[in-house]
């Protein structure tokens, strides 16, 4: 694996996991916009997709019993190479008691063909899901995904499929991009859905 590639890095005090740059969006308000990488990583553009062995291997070198969590998220959707991702938490799990997180658009039953929410039970902890808008016409505007209008409701309908299966569910906006009504009515879905509603500060 080329070194200059970065599958793992540190994000306060977790390591995140960089499989993939493919998504099914083009937010407008995405951070890929705006550089190479966050939270001052080294350059998150891949130049081919790790294998399953070289996720692990690049986790290896971090103790992971030293941080806080783990969290697939990195420059791309997490969940399409969710096969894989679920192979790694399964690696993790069975050596660290470490809590694991997805952060994803909440498209997986579209990127995958299938309902996807039962896969997650025993290996992911917390499920992060970008809501940001309120309706199917605010969302399909702000993040533009190659499923369309559709995308928008079965986002939801992947949050709620969530609940059983996942600890922690919880939906996100981002604090830019909505206005405090929008937030609050972002809220009352998330609580329809049996999910929370975290408000996140954009990084630039």
């Amino acid at each position: 694996m080329n070194k200059k590639m970065t599958v793992t890095y540190k994000v306060k005090n977790g390591i995140y996991v960089n499989m993939t740059n493919r998504c099914p969006c083009a937010c407008t308000f995405c951070l890929r916009q705006n550089g190479d990488g966050v939270y001052g990583s080294d350059s998150l553009w891949l130049e081919r997709e790790p294998t399953v062995k070289e996720v692990c291997m690049s986790l290896d070198r971090w103790d992971l019993s030293q941080y806080d969590e783990l969290v697939f998220c990195g420059y791309g959707e997490p969940t399409e190479r969710l096969d894989d991702l679920l192979e790694v938490a399964r690696y993790v799990k069975s050596r660290y008691a470490i809590p694991i997180r997805i952060n994803t658009n909440g498209l997986s039953d579209l990127i995958n063909g299938r309902e996807t929410a039962p896969e997650l039970a025993g290996l992911i902890d917390t499920v992060s899901i970008s809501l940001n808008a309120t309706n199917a016409e605010a969302y399909e505007k702000l993040c533009r995904p190659k499923f369309g209008i559709g995308a928008f409701d079965a986002m939801l309908a992947f949050t709620r499929a969530c609940v059983p299966f996942v600890p922690n569910v919880v939906m996100t906006v981002v604090d830019v991009v909505t206005s405090k009504e929008q937030q609050e009515q972002s809220r009352a879905i998330a609580e329809s859905l049996g999910a929370k509603l975290r408000i996140r500060p954009y990084e630039s």
